[in-house]
């Protein structure tokens, strides 16, 4: 069983003000978003564990964990990302290990900053080797190009996956968003900003989040690799985020309809844009019922999933199956 003493209360709070949240939610409204957090990826690794005994084999790899988010584009090209830059972070850290900064003559460097002028070049130096050697997407094993044993030479054309803009959408969204919110902030805010965005379910809490999981009852093999920990860390990070936004939005959406009742022509939706700026009226706190409100929408069957459904026989019945947010 999942270890029900084990809770992030402090990371999801964290989470939620960086997606907006300048209120202190209540302990309430934390638990259950953990609840759902949870329930997720439960979900998540008993489908990675069908795939990888499908393969004959024991472990959870990322790509097994990649396909099953796979119909949702934007999602898979941030994970691949993701760990590309994680990739070039670690190459430019071997890099670091191994160079030797005694080799490099500094005497001949004019100027007082020398000695910074050496070590900005030499970085620069390293992180654009391991940038070009690292931050290339490794193909999937369901794409095109993995079917062929000898794959074309890479020409460096930066055109090479066509649907890349349109799945980074979410990500520039995302960007446009934060650079709105730290816009008016004093460095005391945005030191709790930057604070805040390091919160995880999984960085440095890896025995702990094992734990919370309950990974021995969920994965036979009951082993996960620092890769897949990752991967996790990174997808709780966004469900939090995505259930935060979507419950503002329910609540937005209430005091809307508050308002047309009441009369009222102004609106509270522009007030208080930036995360550290008064509103005119007291910002009210998400709950539960907006939780699950956007936790409801989230699970709406999609098109394509209605369309099949309307093909199904007659007198069959329907299979509720949890979608992954």
């Amino acid at each position: 069983m999942a270890d029900k003493n084990a809770s992030f209360h402090v990371e999801i709070t964290q989470m939620l003000f960086i997606a907006g949240e300048t209120t202190e939610p209540s302990a309430a409204t934390t638990f259950l978003i953990e609840r759902i957090v949870h329930q997720q990826v439960v979900e998540t690794l008993k489908r990675a564990s069908v795939l990888a005994t499908r393969r004959g084999t024991r472990y959870i790899t990322n790509e097994d964990i990649i396909f099953i988010v796979r119909h949702d584009a934007a999602k898979v090209s941030r994970l691949r990302t993701f760990l590309a830059w994680k990739d070039v972070r670690k190459n430019l850290k071997d890099d670091d290990d191994k160079a030797n900064p005694g080799d490099i003559p500094t005497d001949n460097i004019a100027g007082a900053d020398g000695g910074q002028a050496v070590d900005e070049a030499t970085t620069t130096t390293v992180a654009g080797a391991g940038a070009k050697k690292s931050k290339k997407k490794s193909a999937l094993p369901w794409d095109v190009s993995s079917f062929f044993s000898i794959q074309p030479p890479d020409l460096g054309n930066e055109d090479e996956d066509e649907d890349e803009d349109d799945m980074n959408d979410e990500t520039r969204r995302r960007l446009h968003i934060n650079d709105q919110r730290t816009l008016n902030m004093t460095r005391e805010q945005y030191a709790v900003w930057a604070e805040c965005r390091q919160a995880s379910f999984t960085w440095r809490k890896s025995k702990r989040f094992k734990e919370w999981v309950g990974l021995a009852d969920v994965h036979d093999g009951g082993r996960l690799g620092d890769d897949v920990i990752d991967i996790l860390g990174f997808l709780t990070a966004e469900m939090v985020q995505k259930l935060g936004e979507g419950a503002r939005r329910v609540l937005n959406e209430e005091d809307v309809a508050v308002d047309e009742g009441k009369g009222k022509v102004e609106r509270r939706g522009n007030a208080g844009c930036a995360l550290f700026s008064t509103a005119e009226e007291v910002r009210r706190p998400i709950d539960e019922r907006h939780v699950q409100e956007a936790f409801r929408k989230l699970q709406a069957p999609s098109q394509k999933a209605r369309a099949f459904a309307s093909l199904r026989p007659s007198g069959v019945p329907a299979i509720a199956k949890l979608n992954l947010i």
